[in-house]
């Protein structure tokens, strides 16, 4: 067999299984990426990467380089968010394709804007030094900004910076100019000092720049109109869950996500007076369940199945909350009753991730700080408890809507991965051909995707952020999901097309540099999704050739 076939083979036989017995269907790190395998797939056959052409930033060739040599601020777009609700309340098709282009637009502008200051920077001038010093000054608002958000992320082109970026072009102009050869050890240190982080390295729940997944930063007027919304609606004897869906369409606010997800997820009632009586009667019921069937985990015949949901829960993310014994506790508990109380499937891996937003957002409750740096067992025991019951029966909902991807040999997986590899062939015939010209299936990197609902290849706030919208729309975990993963890969187009062997397409696909992502780059995303899903849903042949 060729060179060529053995690394076919290899990748086969390394990605994503169906269940006929316990098999990984996912990297256990996040992001997933193996350094060890890649080490060994260079020897097999790479080439070292080439030295980087002065003055051109070097192409970032695994995850762990583009993080290093990427950092850039970003504006959250609130006018984008506003379209966003606008088209999810309005299901014209003009208006829903007029509002997704805006977003999109929007967006393609200020990147422009972006480009173009960059550019003035990296012109010649007599005063280079002086005059960039002044230009890299930023007003006093945009500085606390930066202060109050304290996160990085990257722009929607995933282009490192260039050399000649403004904030390092301060140290090269201060450099002392001296002979050729002492420049050009100033450029290879600032070359180094590129590829190093300029920000700290944002946690996994970081702080937005909005209320969306933080109530520490101060809110803006804006912020805080929206959240006046969220209680007027919720505050009412009967819920308008209609309402509330077309306000939870564009992002939730944190202090109202755990009893908004509660309605949406139909945990709670619309009516007030019914959920407290609702809540206590559930929370018994589950914990009714663990008094049944926990001490059942060490049976012969359930036996496998606690031991895999054991060992699955420590690859979670983040590592520090599913690390804390409490956590796996709680995690252990509520995936072995959930399997117990569904035989059809039983535990699937995948299954385990499904949690950590549940149980995140109702973690936020009763916290102000970051969850990756709370210790969760410092909560009242009743309260843990009432996390716990909580996260399980919203994640039972969920898994409700798709149980079909999780039964044996998991056909709602295939089915959508074949509804994938159908729509990207109509929406970007160009990524198709190159999918095919190289034999990658769909499969191979899409099955990760519909099993873990994007959860490993996004960041845990990106993930409740998609979920604010996944609540509010019809069929969201399922049907719309589709749409927001044909979205997501069209969205590497540039980077999927520059790859010229099976082996780099796939270490790009199951490696996307999503880490830095925030709410910005999820609103196009789901700006996007939301137009093919109007374009494409009831129009099987449209654009079909």
């Amino acid at each position: 067999m060729s060179s060529d076939g053995n690394k076919k083979q290899f990748w086969k036989r390394n990605t994503a299984k169906v269940p006929g017995n316990i098999q990984h269907v996912y990297g256990a790190q996040h992001p997933p990426f193996d350094p060890l395998l890649h080490a060994n797939l260079m020897k097999a056959g790479n080439k070292p990467p080439s030295a980087s052409t002065p003055g051109k930033p070097k192409k970032a060739t695994t995850f762990q380089e583009f993080e290093s040599i990427t950092s850039d601020a970003w504006d959250v777009g609130d006018d984008d968010d506003e379209l966003l609700a606008m088209a999810a309340q309005n299901l014209n098709i003009e208006v829903v394709m007029e509002t997704a282009n805006k977003v999109i637009e929007n967006h393609s502008k200020l990147q422009e804007r972006r480009q173009q200051e960059m550019e003035k920077t990296t012109e010649p001038d007599e005063k280079y030094g002086e005059e960039v010093e002044e230009e890299e000054e930023e007003p006093e608002e945009e500085e606390e900004r930066e202060e109050v958000v304290e996160t990085t992320d990257v722009s929607f082109s995933t282009d490192p910076l260039p050399l000649g970026d403004s904030r390092l072009v301060k140290s090269h102009s201060e450099a002392p100019i001296g002979s050729p050869k002492e420049v050009g050890i100033e450029q290879a240190a600032l070359h180094r000092q590129q590829s190093l982080p300029h920000r700290p390295v944002i946690p996994l729940v970081a702080r937005m720049a909005d209320q969306n997944t933080s109530g520490t930063p101060a809110m803006t007027e804006r912020e805080a109109s929206r959240l006046d919304k969220f209680r007027q609606v919720l505050a009412g004897p009967n819920t308008d869950l209609e309402e509330l869906r077309k306000l939870s369409w564009s992002g939730i606010p944190r202090q109202v996500r755990p009893i908004t997800w509660k309605l949406l997820s139909g945990y709670l009632p619309a009516n007030a007076e019914r959920r407290e009586s609702t809540l206590q009667r559930k929370r018994q019921e589950y914990f009714g369940f663990i008094e049944q069937y926990y001490d059942s985990r060490n049976d012969e015949h359930h036996q496998d199945t606690y031991r895999q949901i054991h060992i699955d829960i420590p690859r979670m993310s983040p590592e520090s909350l599913v690390l804390q014994p409490k956590v796996t506790e709680i995690f252990e508990r509520i995936l072995f009753i959930w399997a117990i109380r569904h035989p059809a499937s039983g535990y699937v891996q995948g299954i385990n991730d499904l949690v950590t937003p549940f149980f995140v957002v109702y973690v936020f409750e009763y916290i102000e700080e970051e969850v990756e740096n709370f210790n969760v067992s410092s909560l009242q025991e009743e309260v843990l408890r009432n996390i716990e019951a909580d996260s399980f029966w919203c994640m039972s909902k969920l898994l409700d809507g798709i149980q079909d991807n999780y039964t044996f040999a998991q056909p709602g997986i295939q089915r959508k991965v074949k509804a994938l590899e159908e729509l990207v062939s109509r929406i970007d015939e160009t990524v198709h051909r190159q999918m095919q010209l190289y034999e990658v299936e769909y499969l191979q990197f899409a099955f990760r995707w519909m099993n873990n609902l994007l959860m490993r290849e996004l960041p845990l706030r990106c993930t409740i952020r998609l979920w604010d919208t996944y609540q509010a729309e019809p069929e969201g975990f399922s049907r719309f999901h589709l749409y927001v993963c044909a979205a997501f890969l069209v969205r590497w187009r540039k980077e999927i097309l520059e790859e010229k062997d099976f082996q780099g397409l796939m270490i790009l696909l199951q490696n996307l540099p999503t880490m830095h992502w925030g709410n910005e780059e999820v609103s196009v995303l789901l700006a996007e999704a939301y137009r093919l899903k109007f374009a494409f849903a009831d129009a099987p042949n449209h654009y079909k050739r």
